[in-house]
């Protein structure tokens, strides 16, 4: 059994999630319903939960605060979140969970489930604290899936990302490569805001990892492993401009 507890202001919200894990998730059992963070905080302290199902906004703070105030965490976070962009891109970032309100009951089950199998793994609440500090410059940790688990690498060790259908190939530091089973369109959300740029269809570039650049009909970027990319002629004066800035 997993012991949760939920941190969620609209006492409406609290009641639909408590009905959802009771009639679908019966793995949980939800041992405390908050109000507010010190609620949350307090029921923390008191249960040692493994999922805290976690309201990003609230009156008086917010569930990062809640986090922050922790002195350890030992569990794992399930955000809930109608429309906060800068958090859902922190926490794809971590690889941690999050649900969209209105709550669907499909993303509630896959959310639940993705916590009880990688319980063992790493803790993605914990990145996800450490990412907040960054402010999502290039120190800013991101999580991969790979085949014998998690792993976690700064945004500044990667040098390019490359489209192979839909997985993503990954060209980092001493020629290291990691293939993902993730579309690069997923990643170019999660990495452009970090210092990355979409030059091609096939190809998503760390601007500080590029050496030079050759003008022509069809442009080319050289990047820091030696790799020359063809930029596409809608990306050139994008390039130019974030080169020169």
């Amino acid at each position: 059994m997993l012991k949760a507890i939920i941190v969620e202001d609209e006492a409406s919200s609290r009641e639909t999630l408590q009905n959802y894990l009771l009639q679908y998730c019966p793995k949980v059992t939800v041992l405390a319903a908050c109000g507010d963070i010190k609620e949350g905080k307090l029921a923390i302290q008191q249960y040692d939960p493994d999922i805290v199902f976690l309201d990003i906004e609230m009156p008086y703070g917010n569930g990062f605060d809640l986090l922050k105030s922790l002195d350890d965490i030992r569990f794992e976070t399930i955000f809930l979140t109608a429309y906060s962009h800068y958090a859902i891109q922190a926490i794809q970032h971590s690889a941690a969970n999050y649900i969209l309100k209105p709550i669907d009951i499909d993303e509630l089950i896959n959310a639940v489930e993705k916590v009880a199998a990688g319980r063992h793994e790493l803790n993605t609440t914990r990145i996800l604290l450490e990412n907040l500090k960054h402010q999502q410059n290039q120190d800013t940790k991101i999580v991969l899936p790979v085949m014998e688990g998690l792993e976690v690498i700064k945004a500044r060790d990667i040098i390019h990302c490359e489209a192979h259908d839909n997985f993503t190939k990954f060209h980092l530091d001493n020629n290291d490569t990691r293939l993902i089973c993730r579309t690069l369109k997923h990643y170019t959300e999660i990495l452009e805001p970090l210092g990355f740029l979409r030059v091609h269809k096939s190809h998503l570039i760390n601007i500080e990892r590029v050496t030079k650049y050759t003008k022509g009909k069809i442009g080319y970027v050289q990047l820091s492993n030696g790799n020359e990319l063809p930029v596409s002629p809608q990306k050139k004066e994008v390039l130019v401009d974030r080169l020169r800035g």
